[in-house]
């Protein structure tokens, strides 16, 4: 039976399985499945996946429930949180919430799972007001996640609360009885002139095919900060399609800096909404892969609003036989006046067979504005390396430090140190070296 069918078949039965719903959740999951229903997973004939195809992972036979926890010792995954500081943590093993290794919180503030809020009868109204309210009810992949999303992250930071240490989500994958698809549903809610820092990992522990299909709702209100990291780091079995999308207030700042070392194939869908004057939006990246990885930004940002602003900077290393994929919109409605919008994306080819398509777009409808956009692919400065070599330095290293220095413009913007050290020990252990300094 092809996933698709199998999905469809098997949701009456899921369906039976929960109790204590909000009542507008059942149209909503209908209304998911319908959609999912008639347009099916995305095809490379629609212009959006044209360099993205699923063809080969919708050949595995999928289990699309998970069923039970699976038991990890907090030794074996320490290194995959932010251990030198003191973080609340949300922690799912193949899509199941793990109470010991996770620290949820409601002293001030909501840490805790998407399945209460839910569930339980005081989070009705946030429930009623955000959920499912700015996602593209039109994409396929979405609306599955609509239909079949029980797990996830909830977190509501009330009015001028500041986080005072970073919020952990993190999804660990492990080899199983047989593949997994699984669909987390994360929504977050900052409160007007609150600020926290959030960390979303994926991640997996061993070989173990996983398919993740991740959808996120970020609400930011009126001069809120929200400061968002996205790692991914699964191994070459794992699957992932990410899709965020980010609704801001007057005068908020949310920033989301996505860093894409794994998997076999991951597909980011970024999508910022700006409802209001004076609001900034920031989007940052590094991929880094090789062998045959496949790495697709998606991104958006819809200035609806006069007076705002916008930073788009991705930056790509391939090598091997990997590709990479860019694909950034900025739209600028007629009223949104006074917009400056930015938007770039360099790529470096490591290999002879990399490749990298990248497709920047503008969609102006306003005269008074400052938009631009730009992309580059090219290969490692010879003349750069030479010189390195003259001076002692072994080939290998030289080239880690060229690719350091090409990164570093968007690894000085992350705010987290204890982050910042992880991901530079990640950028080292894919390229083989040790250095002797933090970027």
């Amino acid at each position: 039976m092809e996933l698709k069918d199998k999905l469809i078949t098997s949701f009456v039965a899921f369906e039976q399985q929960l109790s204590g719903e909000h009542d507008t959740l059942h149209n909503i999951r209908l209304e998911g499945l319908k959609t999912f229903e008639d347009k099916g997973f995305p095809t490379k004939k629609e212009e959006a996946w044209k360099y993205t195809s699923l063809n080969s992972i919708l050949k595995q036979d999928f289990c699309v429930v998970p069923k039970k926890e699976v038991a990890v010792d907090y030794k074996d995954v320490k290194q995959y949180f932010l251990s030198d500081s003191d973080t609340y943590k949300l922690v799912f093993i193949n899509g199941v919430f793990s109470s010991h290794l996770s620290s949820t919180t409601h002293d001030g503030l909501d840490v805790c799972l998407m399945s209460s809020a839910l569930t339980k009868p005081k989070y009705k109204m946030l429930i009623d007001t955000y959920y499912n309210t700015i996602t593209d009810k039109e994409d396929s992949l979405t609306a599955l996640n609509a239909a079949y999303a029980v797990e996830g992250a909830f977190v509501n930071i009330p009015k001028s609360k500041v986080v005072s240490k970073p919020i952990e989500i993190v999804y660990l994958s492990t080899a199983g009885e047989q593949a997994l698809l699984v669909q987390p549903r994360n929504l977050i809610i900052v409160g007007e002139n609150a600020h926290v820092q959030i960390l979303e990992r994926h991640q997996s522990l061993d070989e173990c095919s996983i398919f993740t299909n991740s959808v996120t709702e970020i609400f930011s209100h009126k001069r809120a900060i929200v400061d968002f990291y996205k790692l991914q780091n699964d191994l070459d079995t794992g699957t992932l399609i990410d899709n965020t999308f980010i609704k801001q207030k007057q005068e908020s700042r949310v920033s989301v800096h996505t860093f894409s070392f794994g998997g076999k194939l991951t597909r980011n869908n970024l999508n910022f909404f700006q409802d209001g004057e004076r609001i900034d939006s920031t989007m940052k990246g590094i991929t880094l892969i090789g062998g045959k990885q496949h790495v697709d930004h998606y991104t958006l940002v819809s200035h609806d609003s006069p007076n705002c602003e916008s930073h788009q900077n991705y930056k790509g290393l391939y090598d091997d036989n990997s590709v990479g994929v860019f694909n950034g919109k900025i739209y600028v409605d007629k009223i949104a006046q006074k917009t400056d919008g930015f938007q770039q994306s360099n790529n470096i080819l490591l290999s002879e067979k990399a490749q990298v398509y990248t497709k920047p777009q503008l969609e102006i409808f306003a005269d008074d504005v400052r938009c631009s956009h730009g992309c580059t692919i090219g290969q490692l400065d010879e003349d750069a390396m030479f010189y390195m070599r003259q001076r002692g330095i072994p080939q290998r290293e030289a080239k880690a430090l060229l690719m350091y220095a090409f990164t570093d413009e968007v690894m000085e913007s992350v705010k987290i140190p204890e982050l910042k050290g992880k991901v530079a020990k990640v950028i080292a252990s894919k390229l083989g070296v040790s250095m002797g300094f933090d970027i």
